[in-house]
């Protein structure tokens, strides 16, 4: 958040803001990681609360990168604890008028996209995501991962590089 907050975290309305400022875009950050939408829920929820917990010590200015240090704490719990893979695919059922050949084809495409990501080192996949898929410019990713711009680059240069080797039209 770039406005100045002259309250505290622990004032409910400077509160609400960074919630609805931040929570959608943690959400997503966790769940391109995660690959669970409950457990993004959780972590999202769960790094909220410990924000008001210490609502006192988080002044606004670091309130967004204390929740999304807490989320990514949370995650790299859980995937100590358990391995998960990412699901990429549209659940929902379509209908469509589309020839049956067309389908075949953009299933396959699907199919060898989500390998193509799934075979992605983790912060490539994240960043790709993220910049891809929820419209981030890198220099939010890099204050989301703590890392610089440059290193958001490479990433994306590497995982650009790998997605076109493993499919043909990107």
């Amino acid at each position: 958040m770039e406005t100045k907050n002259t309250g505290n975290v622990c004032e409910e309305q400077v509160f609400d803001t960074i919630f609805k400022a931040n929570s959608k875009t943690v959400f997503n950050y966790i769940y391109y990681k995660f690959g669970n939408e409950e457990k993004a829920h959780d972590a999202v929820q769960e790094a909220f609360v410990k924000l008001w917990e210490n609502c006192a010590k988080v002044s606004p200015e670091k309130a967004k990168s204390f929740v999304y240090t807490v989320a990514n704490n949370l995650y790299l719990n859980v995937i100590k604890a358990e391995k998960v893979r990412l699901k990429y695919a549209d659940k929902t059922l379509k209908v469509t008028h589309e020839s049956p050949e067309f389908l075949m084809e953009e299933d396959e495409f699907k199919q060898r996209l989500n390998h193509a990501l799934d075979s992605l080192p983790e912060n490539q996949r994240t960043t790709f995501l993220l910049n891809r898929i929820d419209g981030k410019k890198y220099a939010e990713i890099a204050e989301m991962e703590g890392v610089s711009v440059k290193a958001i680059e490479k990433r994306m240069h590497l995982a650009l590089k790998s997605l076109r080797e493993k499919i043909d039209g990107i």
